[in-house]
């Protein structure tokens, strides 16, 4: 270090961290309790995520994950710090619409023992208990009803291995089985419910995973018949669903049958809401 550089501020020299807003006290935080193991360009990249959001870095609502990405220009793959929300942002957003009614405790499917070959000693077995399914259920208030929207999600197609290729479950999903398949069937339940809070997997579904760009289907349908909508679009159709039957243009059946109609996933409590509702006086 130079006698020139010792004698210049910390302002002066992280102009950069500065033309940014952010500050000596700040960027401690960020790099030495928030972030700690990643670099100074990743923990810039979630700042500048969480500065177009609108959202306090420091309330850690964003995660920097390390995934194997596609390079879009040479066709390779390449690690690197991805930024994605944490469970903990959508809660947060769900809570803030004003709408969130509370949740219920996971239910949890039969518990399933398998021996997996570890990824890095061939010789050892390593024994995973685990569950087969989880259900997470959250409830938000529509117009005047509490409508519940649930999320099923089966651990074999959520947990993540330890290296890619390999079968054995990191640390963990060994560690905590339930309770990451739990995160990733509350994830998806918050998005059902809420749509507007955004669409993007969260860190917990993601950890140890390769990073794929969606791909849709933009081929017309020759057949005639509707495309499945997407799940999100489920709370849409139940709030004018139940204004509909409220003004007594249609009965819950015909809601219910032309929401299965469009293959979304109508749960049975979401199905029982819409039969308690009766036509306004």
């Amino acid at each position: 270090m130079t006698q020139e550089t010792q004698m210049q501020s910390w302002e002066e020299q992280n102009t950069y961290l500065v033309d940014r807003g952010i500050n000596r006290a700040c960027w401690s935080a960020l790099r030495n309790t928030l972030y700690p193991s990643n670099s100074n360009d990743a923990i810039i990249l979630a700042w500048e995520y969480c500065e177009a959001r609108g959202l306090d870095i420091m309330m850690k609502p964003v995660h920097l994950v390390g995934m194997n990405v596609k390079n879009p220009v040479t066709g390779n793959k390449e690690w690197r710090d991805v930024v994605m929300p944490g469970v903990g942002l959508y809660r947060i957003q769900a809570d803030r619409s004003n709408t969130y009614a509370g949740a219920d405790e996971p239910e949890f499917g039969p518990t399933i023992t398998v021996e997996f070959p570890d990824a890095y000693n061939q010789s050892k077995i390593v024994t995973v208990s685990y569950p087969e399914w989880c259900k997470y259920t959250v409830h938000k208030i529509v117009g005047d009803r509490v409508v519940a929207f649930s999320a099923k999600e089966f651990w074999v197609e959520n947990y993540a291995t330890q290296k890619a290729g390999a079968t054995c479950p990191n640390a963990m999903w060994q560690k905590r089985p339930n309770g990451q398949l739990a995160k990733c069937a509350e994830a998806q339940a918050l998005r059902k419910a809420w749509p507007e809070i955004g669409q993007e997997a969260t860190a917990e579904e993601m950890m140890g995973k390769d990073f794929h760009t969606d791909e849709k289907d933009i081929t017309p349908n020759s057949s005639g018949e509707a495309k499945p909508l997407d799940n999100n679009s489920l709370t849409q159709m139940i709030t004018q669903g139940i204004s509909a039957i409220e003004s007594g243009k249609k009965t819950p059946d015909q809601i219910i049958k032309f929401i299965k109609k469009r293959k979304l996933d109508l749960s049975p409590e979401q199905e029982a809401t819409l039969k308690s509702i009766k036509v306004a006086a």
